[in-house]
C-alpha cells in the first residue's frame, strides 16, 4: 500500500515537473544564461532575510572614524575617475540625538554616465527607473555607517540578453557603482 502511494506521488510529482517545463522552459531559455542564477541568488536573500529591499542592494561598511564629509568628498573624486557624472546630492535627514540602532544622517548620492543612459532609455524606457544610478549613506546613532547601492545584476542579466555593446556599457556603469562606494567607504581618492 505504501509502495503504491509513493509511486502516485512519484509519478505526480514527474507530470508537475514535465508540465512546469512545457510551460516555462522556453520562456526561461530565452533569458540571459545569468537570469535564473541571479534571481535565485535575490529569491534566497529573501527567504533568509525576509527583506525584499535589501536583496536587492550591495552593502559597504564605513570605515571607523570617516565622516559623512570625507564620503562626499570621495565619491565627487571617484565618480570622475569612473565615467560618470554626480547629478545629484541630498543631505536627506540629520538627527542628532539618534539612539544607537536610529539613522542619525543619510545622504543620497545621484550617479550617471549620461551616454549610456541615453542608449538604455532607446532599448527600453523601462531602464528609466533605475536612473539615475545612486549611493546612500547611512550612519547610526552609535557612530557605524554604510554605503548601500543597488545591485545591477538583475538590471543587467535578468531578461533577455543585451546586445554585445550594451552590455559592455552596462557592465562598466556595474563596475562604477561597486567599486566607488567600496573605495568611498574606506576614504579612497
Amino acid at each position: 500500500m505504501i509502495k503504491n502511494f509513493l509511486a502516485f506521488i512519484g509519478a505526480v510529482v514527474i507530470v508537475a515537473a514535465i508540465g512546469l517545463y512545457a510551460t516555462f522552459g522556453s520562456k526561461v531559455s530565452a533569458l540571459d544564461e545569468k537570469a535564473m542564477p541571479a534571481f535565485m541568488e535575490m529569491f534566497d536573500n529573501i527567504l533568509t532575510n525576509g527583506d525584499p529591499a535589501r536583496a536587492m542592494m550591495k552593502t559597504w561598511k564605513v570605515q571607523d572614524g570617516i565622516t559623512g564629509d570625507e564620503v562626499k568628498e570621495s565619491i565627487e573624486a571617484l565618480t570622475e575617475e569612473y565615467n560618470m557624472r554626480l547629478t545629484g546630492y541630498v543631505k536627506m535627514y540629520t538627527k542628532e540625538d539618534a539612539g544607537p540602532d536610529e539613522v542619525k544622517e543619510a545622504r543620497i548620492f545621484s550617479l550617471c554616465n549620461l551616454t549610456t543612459a541615453k542608449v538604455f532609455l532607446n532599448y527600453s524606457q523601462w531602464y528609466g527607473g533605475f536612473m539615475p544610478c545612486r549611493i546612500m549613506y547611512i550612519q547610526y546613532g552609535d557612530g557605524h555607517a554604510n554605503l548601500i547601492s543597488m545591485d545591477m545584476t538583475l538590471a543587467i542579466h535578468g531578461g533577455k540578453p543585451l546586445p554585445p555593446e550594451m552590455l559592455e556599457a552596462a557592465l562598466k556603469v556595474k563596475e562604477a557603482m561597486e567599486m566607488v562606494p567600496e573605495r568611498a567607504a574606506k576614504g579612497d581618492f
